[in-house]
């Protein structure tokens, strides 16, 4: 009997050393997100927390307001917890300096995730999409739903701008992707833009507001456009901004034209305003795809790999490995990099098909839970 209790001891000691063991053992992934207002990000943030704890990782998710202070206070509780990974959506890509120095310092690898984080060495890879190609998509959407050839000017168009938020370091890179692929034909006269407001600095969205948006339009047109002048393109770098411009054309316009509007995010409420001929179309980013994507990198780095382009062989998303285009101010930031696609009313059902959407009624719903 003696020998029996003894085993029985040495068992349970020794399965209470494993299970010590393996809770020592099981990391803890911190993810900063920007705010809860725009849909995007609740769905970003939710994405990462699923994949990370399928994958066996815990998780602590923040969601900071759109507040620079409370960013800041937010990561520095999650170095306080400890994580032993850093995931972070900055706010403002200028002003996270200090705090990721404290990351660093205390050994915890950051992933810059979809917008690139600035003036920092704390950063260790770049997951986002091909910023520059989303403005491509939509400069060349406009290029061949008007039909536009450089060398045919008997017809002129004219088109506005709104761009992105000034502290997002991707609001320039779309805006310069479509403003580059536009630019022959607004050299050649085809596309003409009557506000004069060519730089982004003119057409910057601060915080990506709807409201804003909105506003701003409404000043064009009233200041532009109220004689009649057509408005045949209102080219938007993001969905929320879509938004406001496409309610600004509906309640401000004087014209009797419907004008092109673009997008970007695959928002529900623009992806109905797609559906009512508001809006255009959007570029879709799959953030499921680029949740994916950064649990692959995720799981290499914390288990004490260097990834490289090697990792896109694990990866389900198609995804390109950059290491010349991001600069952050302290030297290039390794970049995954995913693959986005034109949305319009005709390819709704592309959506349905990743099963992140789904028909109801004559719309579309999110299959996710976005609170």
């Amino acid at each position: 009997m003696k020998k029996i209790v003894s085993a029985l001891l040495i068992l349970a000691l020794a399965l209470s050393l494993c299970m010590v063991a393996s809770a020592e053992e099981t990391k803890t992934v911190g993810i900063a997100m920007p705010t809860r207002s725009l849909e995007r990000w609740n769905r970003d943030g939710e994405y990462l927390a699923e994949q990370f704890e399928a994958a066996g990782y815990g998780v602590e998710l923040v969601y900071s307001d759109n507040d620079i202070t409370q960013q800041n206070n937010d990561i520095g509780n999650l170095i306080a917890v400890p994580v032993d990974l850093l995931i972070v959506a900055a706010i403002d890509g200028e002003s996270l300096t200090q705090t990721l120095a404290d990351a660093k310092d205390a050994g915890i690898p950051v992933i810059a995730y979809d917008r690139l984080i600035m003036n920092t060495d704390a950063i260790s890879y770049y997951v986002s999409f091909d910023n520059y190609q989303v403005g491509v998509l939509q400069g060349q959407f406009v290029i061949d739903t008007l039909g536009l050839d450089v060398n045919d000017t008997s017809k002129t168009y004219n088109i506005e701008f709104t761009a992105g938020d000034p502290a997002d370091n991707n609001a320039g890179f779309f805006f310069g992707g479509a403003y580059d692929t536009l630019k022959p034909f607004i050299d050649a006269g085809i596309l003409n833009i009557p506000s004069g407001k060519t730089s982004f600095e003119q057409v910057a969205t601060p915080a990506w507001s709807t409201d804003t948006a909105l506003e701003n339009m409404q000043n064009t047109l009233a200041s532009f456009y109220s004689d009649g002048t057509v408005l045949d393109v209102a080219l938007c770098s993001n969905d929320s901004t879509a938004l406001g411009v496409a309610q600004a054309i509906s309640s401000d316009y004087a014209g009797s034209n419907q004008p092109l509007v673009t997008g970007q995010d695959g928002d529900i409420a623009n992806l109905q305003n797609i559906v009512d001929g508001k809006q255009t179309m959007t570029v879709y980013k799959n953030v499921s795809d680029e949740a994916g994507v950064t649990l692959e990198l995720g799981k290499a780095i914390l288990a004490g790999e260097t990834p490289a382009e090697e990792l896109l062989e694990s990866l389900s998303a198609e995804a390109a490995y950059d290491t010349s285009s991001y600069d952050n101010g302290t030297g290039i930031i390794p970049s995954y990099l995913l693959v986005p696609f034109v949305i319009t009313k005709d390819s709704l059902q592309t959506l349905v098909d990743t099963g992140l959407y789904a028909w109801d009624g004559d719309y579309l719903v999110s299959t996710a839970a976005t609170t």
